[in-house]
Order: C-alpha cells, then structure tokens, then sequence
C-alpha cells in the first residue's frame, strides 16, 4: 500500500540516484496533490477571503473556510476551534500569552521539550511563574508516578511534547490530560510530531489546547492551534488587527468570536488550503502510518544496534515511533549525517534538534536523527544500515 504512494512525491521519481529522505520529522516530503491545490489558488482565485466580495474572493472565502471545517474533522475538532498560526511556535507562544498567569502559578513540563515550549516559559518565570519538569524514566518513557507526585492546585499548565522529537516515545496524553483536569490545570499538547503520524482525536484526548505544523504532515509551512472554544471566547487576544473585530470607534472596539479574534491580518491562504488537502490525503492511511514507521524503525534498530561505539537514545524500536537518533564514539553527528549524503544519497538531520536543553543535561553532544514517514521502505532502510556501517569503518 505505501509503496504505491510513493508514485505521489516528484521528488522521489527524479532520475540518477535515488534519493533516500529520512528526515521527516524536520519537513515532510509534499504530495503532488497538495502543490496542485495551492497552485490552483495562485492560477484560478489569488484573492483575499472574507474580505472582497468579487468572484475571486468568494471563492477564495469558500476554499479557505472549506479548509477550515477539512483540518477540524481531520482531528475531530469544531470548526470554531481551529485558529490558523504560522507554525507550532507560534501556536505554543499564542497560548502563553493569552493565559493570565499568576505570581506563584506552576508550568509543568516534560524534560524533552522543544525550544518552543521552553523559552516562552523562560521569559514567564520573569514574572514570577515557577517551571517544573517531569524527568522521564531511565529508558526514556513518561513516569506516570513522578508525574502524579508534582501535581497539585498551583499548577496552571502542563505543558508537554505529545511525542518527542529526540527519540519518538510518546506520552500518555489521555491519562495526563484527566489527571491534570482534576486539579483544575489547563493543558496544552505540543503535536508537532504526533499529528502527522497517528490518528488523533481532539475530543477524545480533551486537551484545552494542541498546536500543530503542517509543514510536517505533508502540507505547506503553516501552523494550526486548536483551542477548546470556551477557552477561547473568554481570553485576550494576542494579535490585534484587521479581521479580529466587528468595529471600531477610535476608543473602542468589540472583537469577533474565535476563531477570528486570533486571525490578524492576511492569512496563509494558500497554505490552509494546502493544509486541507494534505489532510485529507493522510486520512485514508493515517491508521496504519505508525505501524509502518515502526516495522522500519525495528530493521534499522536491529541492523544497527551493535555497531561499535553506536548508541540509539530511548527505549525500544516500538516506543520510538520513526524515529531513530543516535550518537558514535569517535565520530561527530554532522560527519556522519553528511557523509550518508554524500555517499549514499541519504538525507537525515543532525545536532541537538531544538531540545538543547535535554542533551545539555544528558551531556551528549548531539545526535544523528533518521526520521521515517509513510513514503519510505524496507528497501531504503536496508540501504541505510549497509551505508553507515561502511562510514563508521572508516573511523
């Protein structure tokens, strides 16, 4: 089945050397039919929506808002509950905002966030918000238990990465969310990595906010913020402008509902409506991506695994999604991310991955990071394992 997807992705049918591209968890490949849908927007109705009432910007009102209703059904959220950000930073800092922290409130976290969902909280404990972190067991997993432990009625917020980014293991949300729920805490999941690869259902989770790319599930760079609606209406705005209010006098205003109280200004039409498409792409094989990834996960683990002075970081194969990071003694991670390109056509990622924290704590130095999706194979991951091992004995 995800051997005929393959067909999709231009890239991917480039004559010469094929190209090997694990490195999804950064930027996914796009569907040709995603880059048709944008393109469609730029050739037949490059116009504003909700603002022009000419042909052009009917349709474009018609696409975007259709995008908008595609993406919530795509998470089993409400339409009203979908607000279109630049990226998952961007959602992640929207929320930081527009709570109305108190001197003393807790922020709870886990110890592999993203620089996203950590620096915003740097600049919060300025005011006097306190930040705690829960550390993951010994193989990488959620300690459920400590978790518990640290929670009490001063905690705000528990902030956490869905699924990491370093080593793929992804948290109970579910569990996390009721729990946090209890003490009256808010709760935002960073889905960056999760909403790509497995079903996610917004209402069943119950979070209070998930933010999310679609640069990473196959779409345009665009972000999306889901906020449950009732959290929404009441809070503050973080942008201001056009498109957020109903009037205006020179001394006062009255805003629009969510979500267009969050939308200032022009939007990434194009990219929503990309988004759209992308998603409902993935929803005919969102199901069965993560057991794919993990089947090629566990190849590269056991081809891998007892190569001389390698070590994979996190736990087993099948806790670690598509992900596979790992560093060599006697080797640097840039080395052997660009020898793997230079050698073998193989694009991974390498460095500390916008969680610098978390390797400054581990003291590791960085890692090299293969990142699986749905367009990859047995085959390429097969040559992956022959290719580093002729790296790593030329150390």
């Amino acid at each position: 089945m995800f051997e005929k997807l393959r067909s999709d992705f231009p890239l991917l049918q480039k004559n010469g050397k094929p190209i090997i591209y694990f490195d999804s968890a950064c930027m996914s490949l796009k569907p040709e039919q995603v880059v048709k849908k944008m393109d469609e927007y730029y050739y037949e109705y490059p116009a504003c929506a909700g603002r022009s009432n000419h042909k052009l910007g009917q349709r474009a009102t018609e696409e975007f808002n259709s995008a908008r209703k595609t993406i919530a059904k795509f998470i089993n959220a409400k339409e009203n509950e979908i607000i279109f950000t630049k990226n998952t930073t961007e959602g992640l800092n929207l929320v930081y905002h527009i709570i109305d922290f108190k001197k003393g409130d807790i922020i709870l976290t886990t110890d592999k966030e993203h620089n996203s969902n950590l620096l915003p909280i740097h600049l919060l404990k300025e005011r006097g918000i306190k930040h705690e972190i829960v550390p993951s067991q010994k193989d990488g997993t959620f300690d459920m238990d400590k978790f518990e432990s640290m929670m009490n009625k001063n905690v705000r917020l528990v902030s956490m990465v869905h699924t990491s980014n370093i080593d793929g293991t992804t948290i109970p949300a579910k569990e996390i969310i009721k729990i946090a729920h209890d003490y009256k805490a808010l709760v935002m999941l960073d889905g960056a990595q999760s909403v790509p690869h497995q079903k996610t259902d917004a209402k069943k989770l119950d979070a209070d906010f998930l933010a999310f790319s679609g640069h990473k599930m196959l779409g345009p760079s665009i972000g999306v913020l889901f906020g449950k609606y009732s959290v929404m209406e009441k809070a503050k705005p973080f942008l201001v402008g056009g498109d957020t209010v109903e009037s205006t006098t020179y001394s006062s205003h009255k805003f629009l509902k969510p979500p267009e109280k969050y939308e200032a200004g022009l939007q990434n039409y194009a990219g929503a409506i990309g988004l759209a498409e992308a998603c409902r792409y993935l929803e005919k094989i969102i199901d069965k991506t993560e057991k794919h990834e993990i089947e090629l996960n566990k190849i590269i683990t056991d081809g891998i695994k007892n190569f001389e002075g390698l070590k994979i970081i996190g736990p087993g194969a099948e806790k670690r999604g598509g992900i596979i990071s790992f560093y060599v003694k006697g080797m640097h991670y840039h080395d052997i991310a660009l020898m793997l390109d230079e050698t073998a056509n193989i694009m991974i990622r390498s460095g500390q991955h916008c969680v610098h924290s978390w390797f400054n704590a581990h003291n590791i130095d960085g890692s090299a990071r293969a990142s699986l999706y749905l367009y990859n194979t047995k085959e390429e991951a097969k040559v992956f394992i022959e290719s580093l091992n002729k790296i790593l004995k030329l150390r």
